[in-house]
């Protein structure tokens, strides 16, 4: 986390302000990692930052601004990530799971991404949201020209399965948001009912039937 005398200095210059920014997004996802996200709070940050609340608002007109590019931010780190681990000749299996595992291994990028469109969108500038929706046009393109290469596809199926796998990916993972029983004592027929719908198998299967789907399609 950046000390809170970086983020204190008075910011004159455009290079200043665009670092006060950047110590304020890395405190922020800080906080986001301990607290998530219905638990966050502008003025809380504020004080964990030395700023006083009016401070952050210049940077970030609103609570979901600031998670907006929070969101920005993890979805580009991901994708540098995921993309590093792709190779030539991948099984579809392999491709889903290493996009599952990597995706989980993100902290901020899941817990954002459920919530991107239902939430977060609805409460931003609407340049910001165009800019957004540009930022993930960028990182599609960037990983469906490896997709292309590992899973033998054309470019236009490996676009469609990187679309695709992003909407399975949030649909998967809001099935782990339930609360949490680990420690209860529960009925067998319950715990396999839960099992059954926990994320990553629920993900990579049917990562896999998509894949293969797409892979099928002629005309495309």
């Amino acid at each position: 986390m950046p000390s809170v005398v970086a983020i204190n200095q008075r910011a004159r210059s455009n290079e200043q302000k665009a670092l006060r920014r950047q110590a304020v997004l890395t405190a922020a996802e800080t906080y986001f990692l301990e607290v998530g996200f219905e638990a966050f709070s502008m003025a809380q940050l504020a004080k964990k930052t030395g700023l006083v609340k009016g401070t952050l608002y210049l940077y970030f007109k609103t609570r979901e601004a600031l998670f907006l590019t929070l969101y920005e931010q993890s979805l580009i780190r991901w994708s540098e990530v995921f993309i590093s681990h792709l190779s030539g000749d991948m099984t579809s299996k392999a491709y889903a799971q290493m996009l599952y595992t990597t995706a989980m291994a993100d902290g901020a990028f899941i817990p954002l991404l459920i919530r991107l469109e239902h939430v977060i969108e609805h409460n931003v500038a609407i340049a910001s949201l165009i800019e957004s929706k540009r930022v993930f046009q960028r990182q599609v393109a960037a990983i469906a020209a490896p997709t292309s290469t590992s899973l033998s596809l054309n470019a236009a199926q490996a676009t469609e399965v990187v679309k695709t796998m992003g909407v399975l990916l949030i649909g998967a993972t809001r099935s782990d948001q339930g609360p949490a029983l680990d420690n209860e004592a529960l009925p067998e027929d319950i715990q396999d009912l839960i099992g059954s719908f926990a994320s990553e198998p629920l993900f990579v299967k049917n990562a896999v039937r998509i894949i293969e789907g797409i892979r099928a399609e002629t005309g495309i």
